[in-house]
């Protein structure tokens, strides 16, 4: 159900302060100020996350975990910091958070190490036809490898997963379940704590792809049940190149490292080598330190404003943009109508223009959308279409940004002559 004006959460600050915060967003695209609705890809940066980044090289700039010396103990407490940040974020303890490169090498992980020592031959994985291909190729490579058999949960015409179908495939005893939390092309919410319980019933292990819900929702592992989940710090409005893994302790303790060499061992002999424990166990090699020090950054910038009301805020103009999305002839939108059971994502597409061409004159406009797959074939081919156009929104999107999408599709109307 879509929040009311009266019962919205309000943002601490207004939407001119916010956006006042992001520097590129001052920026003009052929001649046009920047409509940035590309957020679904990555998002913009905050001055808090830019200044982290700077202040680490300017000041701080060291190898973690390995140095004795002043610079070495301040960059692993800011690298350490950021980890218990980002743990507190999420309801979970420290040693619970890998830090990755993405959300993809996140899930990569846990099809390698956890899927190579327990899926055997008959076993089953059941994936969803609204998957990015992150949380499909894993398990596909991982069931050819070990003779398992994959299976597709469908989703419903509105673009929500069919629960039932769902509950009738996890009947059948998968190993695992692979859902995403939000979708990144219908923006779908999909209830990750029934789905917990579902595939935890028949023995199931719950892996959820968090990529397009960190940005927007409030996350609670012990309340989700997830035993791992997956983020990405560029859609949280911090640095690329850096993610997480959330893992129950339990299960990450019993799995064998992901990456072997520097710092992810306890003692290397030449008979015999001991891991780490946790979460050192999964980070071989020098991390991303900046980038993790500007993730703490990012996540410490969502709690200031409060992940409420920025899901708020995008559900208002995301109704918005679906009652403007109306008045274009000749296209269709997917996806579920907006309420909380939706993010800000919302992906349209005519039936006599790809949406490549609509992007790029979108462009001229100086609007940022994405267009194609969205890495998410089975899912164009469910919606019977070879790509959409996706408008994905921030929290420093406007009403007059939406207004503008809307001038420039009507004006991709006129270019092809429809």
């Amino acid at each position: 159900m879509e929040p009311t004006a009266a019962t919205a959460p309000a943002l601490p600050r207004s939407i001119d302060e916010i956006r006042a915060e992001f520097p590129i967003l001052s920026r003009k695209v052929h001649g046009e100020p920047l409509a940035y609705l590309d957020n679904g890809a990555t998002s913009q940066k905050p001055l808090a996350v830019i200044e982290s980044l700077d202040s680490y090289y300017r000041e701080h700039n060291a190898n973690v975990h390995r140095g004795v010396h002043t610079l070495s103990e301040e960059a692993t407490a800011m690298y350490e910091e950021s980890r218990r940040i980002l743990a507190a974020h999420i309801g979970a303890d420290h040693r619970e958070v890998v830090f990755v490169r993405n959300a993809t090498e996140a899930l990569n992980l846990v099809a390698y190490s956890w899927g190579r020592a327990n899926l055997t031959e008959g076993d089953r994985v059941l994936v969803t036809e609204m998957e990015h291909h992150s949380n499909v190729v894993p398990w596909y490579q991982l069931a050819r490898e070990k003779g398992a058999e994959l299976d597709w949960a469908p989703i419903t015409e509105e673009g929500r997963l069919d629960l039932d179908a769902l509950a009738g495939l996890i009947e059948r005893g998968p190993k695992l379940v692979c859902v995403a939390h939000v979708s990144n092309v219908l923006g779908t919410v999909n209830p990750i704590a029934e789905i917990a319980r579902m595939a935890h019933d028949v023995g199931a292990l719950l892996v959820v792809d968090g990529a397009q819900a960190g940005p927007k929702l409030e996350l609670d592992m012990a309340e989700l049940g997830a035993d791992f989940y997956a983020l990405t710090a560029h859609k949280m409005y911090g640095p690329t190149g850096v993610g997480s893994l959330f893992g129950r302790r339990e299960l990450l303790e019993e799995m064998p490292p992901f990456i072997g060499g520097g710092s992810m061992i306890k003692k290397v002999g030449k008979d015999l080598i001991t891991w780490a424990g946790l979460p050192a166990k999964f980070e071989g090699g020098t991390p991303a330190i900046a980038e993790a020090i500007g993730f703490g950054a990012a996540v410490r910038w969502i709690d200031e404003l409060g992940l409420d009301a920025i899901h708020a805020a995008e559900v208002e103009l995301t109704g918005y943009a679906l009652e403007r999305l109306t008045e274009v002839p000749d296209l269709t939108v997917f996806g579920p109508p907006a309420d909380e059971d939706r993010g800000g994502i919302v992906s349209f597409a005519f039936d006599q223009i790809h949406g490549h061409d609509v992007a790029e004159i979108l462009d001229r406009h100086g609007i940022a959308v994405r267009a194609g797959h969205h890495c998410a074939q089975p899912l164009m081919e469910r919606l019977g279409v070879p790509a959409t156009t996706r408008a994905s929104f921030a929290v420093y999107n406007t009403r007059d940004e939406v207004d503008r999408l809307i001038d420039g599709l009507l004006d991709a109307r006129r270019v092809f002559e429809l």
